[in-house]
This record gives structure tokens, C-alpha cells and sequence, in this order.
């Protein structure tokens, strides 16, 4: 055994602390702006409705999926090592880089710039306000998450009770205190058909499915959950099972506040229901609201990026800096500080190019759905490849259930390419280059 893997993950977190971050993973800033975006493509209240919960549907099944994964084969690398028992180090090494790269650290620089735009109305710091903002939590994070994992864990849980707090306050703002729409909403664009026949669920699914993204991400933290054999599976179905319920009763805080109409015509659906409410005090309401989703956000994000890059590093010698563990602190604390150098890098580009974030975020979406996807397909691959391994969880009703989240999966990436078709370039150019950093690495183990 290696120096870099001498120390490894403990079990230090409980079923409550894996369910304060998946759920802190999943709700982030989309949920108070996404709604609207589906109501405009849906073209009807029981569209909205079902897209929802079957957004929470599929996710619960990708869940399953996962729990067979993360339990028969725990470890911090998540994905990467999944692809890796299934198909070899150099699928794994690419998703790996990509993560590392784009998906991960763009993720965080995007939601701590959301971050900054929203301290901005509470205490501007100047023309690169946002940039600043976006800086600091990075920097505070990622110094908070080099400390340890307790530390990262607990600010996640103060985050996501918080930013719970606040998509409560919308169910009882918007179900409770608001006062019906003066008029009754004019019937939508096909409102009188069927839920399945909406013109728009394609475009309606991306948006639901990335709200209700991050709840993969758990699969890093499986080596370090106690008693994961029983408490990951739990974890994972009540977190997603108490975010369907949420996400559905803020469309219905949403749609009886402001009606149907209003709803998929607003630019920003939580702060219109609030200003309703409250008025100006609502207005800067959501804003520390928003920016406490985002703070959620990045430090879920701080936490298994950088487990998964970690585990890249204890696998390849040429970034064997980024795979030491750090005993004391439990945290891959190099890992920790590279990923927070990319997303700093990244902040500074957004200051530079101003919607460049949001661009990154997009480019990573067929780069994302396509290593989904491969995760999928390991799952039979290694009940066919590995079918003595210890299952402590199996996926109920196989094969049809991860059938369906591999075909799901497909169908996103398909979606993903046809409306960010000319964007997906810059995910393959990262792939690309991934690729170049891979023949390297394999030339010098073989000199």
C-alpha cells in the first residue's frame, strides 16, 4: 500500500448527518426560480404537478440504484470508482478529470457568484461586488472544509436547516397569508389536456431534474456513513422523500399565491410571492434566503468534489498530491485546496466574462447525463462481472427499475445535447484534454 493511502475514511457521520447533506446537495438556489420556468412549459396545473413528482420518482429510483452501488462497493470516490470496477481506470480517470474540472468546481463557482449577486442587495462591496462575495465564501468554505470534516458537516447541517426554514416560510407565505389572485388565471396553453400531452415536458424535465440534482452525490460519502449497509439506503429515501414533498408544496404555495398564470410568467417567483406578502421586507427576505441556498450549495459541493478528486489522486501517481488523506482532520485536505483554487480560477474568469458561469454549467450538461448514464449501465455490469460481491442492499425489482433510470439518463443526455448542442464542445475540448493528461500519465508509469 501506497504513503497516500496509508490513512483512509472513517465512519464518522450518522444517518441524520448523510440526511442533512443529501437534502442540503439537492435543494439549492434552483427551487426558488425554477417553478416558474416549468409552469411556462408545462401549459397546466396537473403537468406541473406530475413533472414534479416524477422528478422525485426518478430521482428515488437513480437513488436505489446508487445504494446497491455505494453499499456493495463503498468508498469516497463515488462514481469514479463505480465506472472504475465496471469498465477500467481510463473511463474512470475521464469522468474523474471532468468532475474535477468543469462539473464540480464550476458548480461551486457558480453558486457562490449566485451567492454574490444576492449579498449584493444587502451590503453592496462596489462595482465586482458579486465577484468579491463569490470569493470570500469560497476562500471561508473551503478553510472551513480543510479543517475537517465535523466542521464541514456541521456548517452543512446549520445550512440546510436554514435554507429549509426558508422554503417553509414559502408554503406557509404562499398557502396562508397571501390573498387570492385578484382574478381567476386565464386557462394556459393546453391546460384542458391530459398532464402527458404538455408540448414542453422535455424542456420541463431538465429543469425539474437539475432542481432536483445532488442527490448522487451521497454516493461519496458512503465510506464514511456508520452502519452503511442499513443507513445509507434510509438516508437516501428520506432525504428524496422529504424534498418531493417540499418541492411540491412550494409549486402550491407558488400557484395559489399568484395563480397559474402570474406563476409562469414571473422572472422570480419567490421574491414576486414574497413582495406579495411582505412587500420590501419579503423582497430582501428572499434574497438572504436564496444566498443561504447557495452557501448550501458550495459546501455540499466542497465536501464529495473533493472526495471524488481525492480519489483520482490515490489512483494516479502523476496526481498523487491531491490523493493523501489526512488522518487528524478527516479530509482530503490537498484535494480540498486544488478544488478551491479551480473555483477561485473560475470566479475571477466570471468577473472577467460576467454570464460566463452560467455557460459552464451548461457545457458540463451532456458531459454530466453521459457518465450518469455509464453509472447506470455499471450496475449490471457488475452484477454480471462481480456477482459474488457482498449486496447488502439489492435494487428492488431488477432489472426494470435500473432500466429505467439508464434509459431516463439517455433521454437527458439526448435533451441536453439538443438544446445545448453548440455548448457541448467545450464539455468534449475538457475531455479532450483529459485525455492528452491520461496518455501522459500512462507513459510515465510504463518509463
Amino acid at each position: 500500500m501506497s504513503k497516500q493511502n496509508a490513512a483512509a475514511p472513517r465512519q464518522t457521520l450518522s444517518m441524520t448527518d448523510a440526511c442533512a447533506m443529501i437534502v442540503g446537495l439537492i435543494v439549492g438556489a434552483g427551487i426558488f426560480g425554477t417553478p416558474s420556468i416549468v409552469a411556462g412549459a408545462v401549459g397546466g396545473e396537473a403537468t406541473l404537478y406530475a413533472v414534479w413528482i416524477i422528478g422525485g420518482v426518478f430521482s428515488i429510483i437513480g437513488a436505489l440504484c446508487y445504494a446497491e452501488l455505494a453499499t456493495a462497493f463503498p468508498s469516497a470516490g463515488g462514481e469514479y470508482h463505480f465506472i472504475q470496477r465496471a469498465f477500467g481506470r481510463s473511463p474512470a480517470f475521464l469522468y474523474g478529470w471532468a468532475r474535477m474540472t468543469v462539473i464540480v468546481a464550476g458548480s461551486i463557482a457558480v453558486f457562490a457568484y449566485l451567492f454574490g449577486d444576492y449579498m449584493s442587495r444587502v451590503v453592496n462591496l462596489g462595482a465586482h461586488s458579486s465577484a468579491i462575495w463569490a470569493a470570500l465564501v469560497v476562500v471561508v468554505l473551503t478553510y472551513v472544509n480543510y479543517r475537517g470534516i465535523r466542521e464541514g458537516k456541521a456548517t452543512q447541517n446549520l445550512f440546510t436547516v436554514l435554507e429549509v426554514g426558508g422554503l417553509v416560510l414559502i408554503v406557509v407565505a404562499g398557502l396562508l397569508l397571501a390573498a387570492p389572485p385578484q382574478a381567476a388565471a386565464p386557462a394556459a396553453a393546453g391546460a384542458g389536456q391530459p398532464w402527458y400531452m404538455g408540448a414542453g415536458i422535455g424542456s420541463a424535465m431538465i429543469f425539474v431534474l437539475f432542481t432536483y440534482g445532488g442527490w448522487n452525490d451521497a454516493a461519496y460519502i458512503s465510506a464514511e456513513v456508520r452502519d452503511r449497509e442499513r443507513n445509507m439506503v434510509r438516508a437516501l429515501l428520506i432525504a428524496i422523500g422529504l424534498v418531493t414533498l417540499l418541492y411540491v408544496l412550494v409549486n402550491a404555495a407558488y400557484l395559489k399565491g399568484l395563480g397559474y398564470d402570474a406563476m409562469a410568467r414571473s422572472n422570480a417567483v419567490a421574491a414576486d410571492l414574497l413582495k406579495a406578502v411582505w412587500g420590501t421586507t419579503g423582497e430582501k427576505l428572499i434574497a438572504v434566503m436564496i444566498a443561504i441556498a447557495a452557501l448550501t450549495s458550495v459546501n455540499g459541493s466542497m465536501i464529495v468534489g473533493a472526495r471524488s478528486n481525492y480519489a483520482l489522486g490515490r489512483d494516479w501517481p502523476m496526481l498523487s498530491y491531491i490523493g493523501r488523506w489526512d488522518e487528524a482532520s478527516g479530509s482530503p485536505r490537498n484535494a480540498m485546496l486544488v478544488q478551491g483554487v479551480i473555483a477561485l480560477a473560475l470566479v475571477g474568469l466570471g468577473a472577467v466574462q460576467n454570464s460566463g458561469f452560467k455557460g459552464l454549467v451548461e457545457y458540463s450538461l451532456p458531459v454530466f447525463w453521459g457518465f450518469f448514464l455509464l453509472t447506470g449501465v455499471a450496475l449490471f455490469v457488475l452484477r454480471a462481472k462481480e456477482p459474488d460481491a457482498p449486496r447488502p442492499f439489492r435494487v428492488p425489482l431488477y432489472p426494470v427499475l435500473p432500466a429505467v433510470f439508464v434509459l431516463m439518463c439517455g433521454y437527458l443526455l439526448y435533451s441536453s445535447l439538443t438544446y445545448h448542442g453548440s455548448n457541448a464542445l467545450v464539455g468534449l475540448a475538457v475531455l479532450a484534454v483529459g485525455g492528452v493528461v491520461l496518455l501522459i500519465a500512462r507513459l510515465s508509469k510504463s518509463t
